[in-house]
């Protein structure tokens, strides 16, 4: 008998963020547009997928981060 597979969201720690309206409808947009553009039929993308990317890319950079506030701080990681 083969053991079922753990379903690849079930893998991940569950972190509850608030985003800005104008990110969430953003997020909604490119995740629908990278799902249309798949050249196979993988996992789906989603949101969450974009925001573990995201992360990922900020902390291959966070040393670069300075600043007091959020503002700042992503003024420092982008210029």
């Amino acid at each position: 008998m083969k053991v079922p597979a753990v379903p690849t969201y079930l893998r991940y720690v569950r972190k509850e963020t608030r985003l800005r309206e104008d990110q969430q409808n953003r997020l909604t947009f490119e995740a629908r547009r990278l799902n249309r553009a798949k050249k196979n039929s993988g996992a789906r993308i989603t949101e969450n997928s974009l925001i573990r990317v995201a992360v990922d890319l900020l902390l291959a950079k966070i040393g670069a981060a300075v600043g007091d506030d959020e503002d700042e701080i992503g003024k420092s990681m982008t210029s």
